[in-house]
């Protein structure tokens, strides 16, 4: 008979168990998102749909669109992110040197509310391995909080643009940025931190959203202590069960500098309450000098955000040998699957596959191609792991050719948004494919770590990239557009059934979200790699907004004045972008849309 001690255990126990599976009263955060006139959130809500409920710009009269205002951010590099709209604000944070500036969307212009004009060390801008882009800013109860490239995060008052609190999550000069926007979830501020070609080892950090003061830091590698593996942790993957595996997955002490870096896009289910995050490539590039599935790089992580601990972890491309970083945005949906519903994440990962993962256990559900791939045959829905094609396994000392798809993935950190109307996926993908050889390199605090010579090119057909509206249920491509170079900006789809994004040559498009067809474009003044969004403005309009800045990776070509004369250059990207200056030039500017009253009342 159980005692009245174990007995009252049991109860506490019980209740504890009880009380965390009642999802805590929706906060001020959780409830703004919810507001389409608004747009409060990177993704415009947790799960990162990139969904509006805004209509008002609909398919019959898309082609009606004119250029509304324009602002000049001032800053000529790859602008890869997104405003807020936070009532009658809109705010925005540029690349290198991160300025933020708040627009009064009440007045016309709009002017400048307020400007917040950081001090860095410009030694950090040739740390940035694939340009100074910054992500975007996050909202929540009257601050913002941005990450600097310098590795420091920032608290502002949402109103004045006065700093709050600044806090160092690196040191650059051992190779650690953050190019990524925060996550706030209730009174935490979430951020990771870049710099896998530096040999960083990866983490995510907790801060307080008043103070700025470290609640927790997981890494993804190392000790389970330290990566937050604890007793609520599972995986249904044999490959993925074992004590310390962030440790005896490495040769040696290949740990400590084993890359995992996690400055992609996070999502939060307030139901589960677990937040989600990608770790990106191991350290060092060429494979040869870390034998073993070097965990947990290149992995899916569900962590509570209370304490950063994991519930479950997969990791999608094992002891990588092509530099498949993991770290896109994974969009939280509910699935049919055989039958049943399920909660689900939908991951769009470099390597080509696209995943549809259980959200609460990890269990992946379906894994499907939606792109040219040849280094793997398929993922074993058994095991988890994917059956390579050994031909394209990469080596140290030999030129691997023609792997598919190429370092940059079959799709990079570009969003993709999901519509609740048509149930698909639309995402902007990247068509490449390249030569790898890995080379021995040391490892020097501070200096790039890759070990490896990588040339990319355009992928059969000599196009780079295609946008591609995707069916989660069946796993397959419904239609795409062939673009000439990467679609590296990021998805918008409205319930007007209409779908936006930008192109690296300029390019504002409006796409039918259900057949395809392009109803509308409009001509920029440089490249677009950013992400639209869409708000209703005070004078009750619907708005498209989006930036435009060639840069990143892809464009850093052009954004960084780079010689084409070595196609090996800027880890292979000039290979594949070489020409991309004849098509478009350096530029910083928001352009905002909106259907043109006068054409509206002429008709048809």
């Amino acid at each position: 008979m159980l005692s009245e001690l174990a007995r009252a255990g049991l109860v506490t126990l019980s209740l504890g168990l009880l009380l965390a599976a009642v999802p805590a009263a929706p906060d001020e955060l959780q409830t703004l998102q919810q507001d389409d006139n608004q747009w409060v959130l990177p993704g415009k809500d947790y799960a990162m749909t990139r969904y509006s409920g805004l209509d008002e710009i609909q398919a019959s009269n898309v082609a009606k669109l004119r250029p509304a205002w324009t602002f000049s951010t001032g800053v000529l590099r790859g602008h890869e992110g997104a405003p807020l709209v936070i009532g009658h604000t809109m705010v925005l944070v540029t690349p290198f040197p991160n300025n933020v500036i708040a627009l009064d969307l009440s007045q016309p212009g709009p002017p400048v509310k307020w400007r917040y004009t950081p001090v860095q060390d410009e030694s950090v801008i040739p740390i940035a391995c694939c340009d100074v882009v910054n992500r975007g800013i996050a909202y929540a109860d009257g601050r913002l909080f941005f990450n600097q490239l310098d590795a420091h995060t920032v608290a502002l008052d949402a109103e004045t643009g006065k700093e709050l609190w600044k806090v160092r999550q690196g040191d650059h000069k051992q190779g650690q940025t953050i190019t990524m926007v925060p996550l706030v979830v209730r009174d935490k501020v979430i951020t990771g931190i870049s710099g896998g070609e530096f040999g960083v080892r990866g983490f995510v950090t907790a801060n307080d959203a008043k103070t700025g003061a470290q609640l927790w830091r997981k890494y993804s590698t190392g000790p389970d202590a330290e990566v937050g593996i604890g007793p609520e942790f599972s995986s249904p993957y044999p490959s993925h069960q074992g004590k310390d595996l962030g440790v005896n997955t490495w040769k040696g002490d290949e740990w400590k500098r084993g890359g995992g870096t996690t400055w992609g896009w996070y999502s939060y289910d307030p139901e589960l309450n677990l937040f989600y995050h990608g770790t990106g490539n191991p350290g060092a590039w060429n494979p040869d000098q870390r034998p073993g599935q070097n965990k947990w790089s290149m992995t899916l992580f569900a962590r509570d955000p209370d304490t950063g601990m994991a519930r479950w972890a997969y990791q999608m491309t094992p002891h990588d040998a092509w530099d498949y970083d993991g770290i896109n945005e994974n969009v939280l949906i509910d699935l049919p699957v055989d039958g049943v519903t399920r909660k689900v994440l939908v991951h769009f990962d470099r390597n080509g596959f696209a995943y549809a993962v259980d959200r609460a256990t990890g269990e992946v559900l379906r894994a499907d191609k939606f792109a040219h791939v040849n280094w793997a045959e398929s993922v074993s829905l058994e095991t988890g792991m994917p059956v390579e094609a050994a031909a394209y396994r990469t080596k140290q000392g030999v030129n691997t050719k023609g792997i598919c798809p190429g370092a940059m993935g079959a799709k990079d950190q570009q969003p993709s948004a999901y519509s609740p109307r048509t149930k698909l996926f639309y995402v902007p993908t990247n068509h490449l494919c390249m030569d790898y050889e890995g080379t021995e390199v040391s490892y020097i605090a501070g200096v790039p770590y890759v070990g490896a010579t990588v040339k990319m090119f355009p992928g059969p057909g000599g196009h780079r990239g295609e946008f591609i509206a995707w069916d989660p249920a069946t796993g397959t491509k419904k239609w795409g557009i062939k673009e000439k170079w990467s679609a590296w900006g990021g998805a918008l789809v409205t319930a007007g059934d209409v779908v936006f994004y930008g192109t690296m040559d300029g390019w504002v498009k409006a796409i039918d979200a259900k057949s395809g067809d392009e109803l509308w474009k409009s001509k920029t003044g440089s490249g677009i790699i950013g992400a639209p969004m869409t708000y209703r403005g005070p004078d009750g309009k619907q708005y498209i907004a989006i930036m435009s800045g060639i840069g990143g990776w892809s464009g850093l070509v052009v954004a960084g004045d780079l010689s084409v004369d070595d196609p090996t250059a800027a880890l292979g990207a000039v290979g594949a972008f070489g020409g991309l200056g004849q098509d478009t030039q350096k530029g910083g500017t928001l352009y905002v849309f909106a259907l043109d009253d006068a054409l509206l009342a002429a008709g048809d």
